[in-house]
């Protein structure tokens, strides 16, 4: 059995979380975990490691075939390592090409010229072994390439996703800026939310917007594959298994068959501001093939708590202007206006703005989660570092996390009646700042 090396990248931050993921993942196809590295995870196998990656990982933003790595110093090193592989055993001249390109640290002055001298070594061995060229288009081409230049080293992969994998299939409509799918999945895994928790744990979201944090906890909970809606990128390549594809395939579809089917309700919750939102995220989850679950048009300052038991609260609070709208879907924009939306990246976020209005609604969320949820663990992912003075309340615990470039952090909260607990002397996370 031919064994091959894959490269999983996924946001910063959640490196761990998702080779934890992908060792998991050993019951479904056989794979073995390598290294990690700021960005991603390395991990070998056959086809249907790669296959089941795709399907199931919830975290990697996409899974790389590594195809050739070589010591590089000039452009024309690079061209020549493309010329050298087998392009034609992936794929045709007839299919459409995209090339990207990242470095870092990398001597080179264009990475642009870079991107074209790989995409000319590919045409150019494409007409000499086939007679003809593949036509490039950028925007939904049928096979993508990708090259990591270091310093000295020149990698070269092969895309088996197609779409980023936090594009599951299942999103209607996004709004402005959602919060992506394998970064909200990394959150829920930091937070301790399992398949199979029991007993069940109680999830709240109380600013749940679309309801990414909500439709990835549900399938997550019945067992329902990421990818069980989508296609893949390997499925126009050459050469893979297409019979271990095929069973992979079907198991998903029966978890996604029982899951429309199952009829006990779950333990979990959401709450927003603006009743648009909330007709999106039902219509989201509809789409994702979810049981019914439960929502309320209601200010995340007045909000209390969804059922008796205490459980996990997951949210990613907006800032601005949906803080004071009701009934209305207006999500977060740049500076400009413009949608904080990337394909190759992950969703941005717009930093705080210091007015009276953020800080205020904090204040009052923080005072809402000590009166009224005691017992309670709070997991919030935010770019402003300020937000635990604003809520008055003092992080357990700080992880660092990126959003696309955008350093952000996950602030828990444990709230204790009557008292805040003090840090635990072994954790190494970032300082937390005094109570105010």
């Amino acid at each position: 059995m031919s064994s091959f090396e894959f490269f999983a990248p996924c946001p910063r931050g959640l490196e761990e979380a998702l080779a934890a993921e992908l060792h998991e993942l050993g019951h479904v196809a056989p794979l073995a975990v390598g290294a990690q590295v700021p960005g991603g995870v390395h991990f070998a196998g056959p086809w249907a490691a790669g296959m089941a990656a795709n399907l199931h990982s919830r975290i990697a933003s996409r899974v790389l075939l590594r195809i050739a790595q070589r010591a590089y110093r000039s452009e024309q090193d690079i061209y020549a390592l493309a010329m050298e592989q087998r392009w034609e055993d992936w794929f045709s001249a007839r299919q459409t090409l995209r090339v990207d390109v990242t470095a870092i640290k990398a001597p080179l002055k264009s990475l642009e010229f870079v991107t074209l001298r790989i995409k000319d070594a590919i045409c150019d061995r494409l007409r000499d072994k086939t007679g003809a060229r593949p036509s490039i288009d950028t925007a939904q081409p049928d096979v993508r390439a990708f090259a990591f230049l270091s310093a000295q080293q020149a990698t070269l992969y092969l895309d088996t996703s197609g779409d980023a994998l936090f594009k599951r299939g299942w999103r209607l409509d996004k709004g402005a800026a959602p919060l992506r799918e394998n970064l909200a999945a990394g959150i829920l895994r930091l937070a301790g939310w399992r398949h199979g928790m029991a007993p069940a744990v109680p999830l709240y979201d109380p600013m749940c917007g679309s309801g990414t944090f909500l439709a990835e906890a549900a399938q997550i909970s019945l067992g329902v594959p990421a990818g069980v809606m989508r296609r893949f990128g390997f499925e126009r390549l050459q050469g893979y298994d297409i019979n271990a594809w095929q069973g992979l395939k079907q198991q998903a579809l029966d978890a996604q068959q029982a899951a429309r089917a199952h009829g006990a309700p779950l333990p979990i919750y959401g709450s927003d501001i603006s009743g648009d939102m909330l007709i999106k995220a039902r219509l989201n989850f509809e789409r994702a093939g979810l049981p019914p679950l439960s929502l309320k048009q209601i200010d995340a300052r007045a909000m209390v708590p969804p059922c008796a038991e205490a459980g996990i609260i997951v949210t990613n609070p907006p800032y601005g202007e949906r803080l004071e709208v009701r009934g209305r879907g207006a999500g977060r924009r740049d500076d400009d206006g413009a949608a904080l939306d990337d394909e190759y990246g992950d969703a941005g976020f717009r930093r705080a703005r210091p007015d009276n209005v953020d800080a205020e609604f904090f204040q009052a969320f923080g005072n809402a989660l000590k009166q009224r949820f005691a017992g309670w663990t709070v997991h919030v992912l935010t770019a402003d570092m300020r937000l635990p003075g604003q809520m008055r309340l003092r992080e357990a615990r700080r992880t660092p996390l990126f959003n696309g470039a955008i350093e952000c952090r996950l602030f828990r909260f444990d709230m204790i009646a009557g008292a805040v607990r003090k840090r635990p002397a072994s954790d190494t996370s970032d300082p937390a700042p005094e109570n105010v």
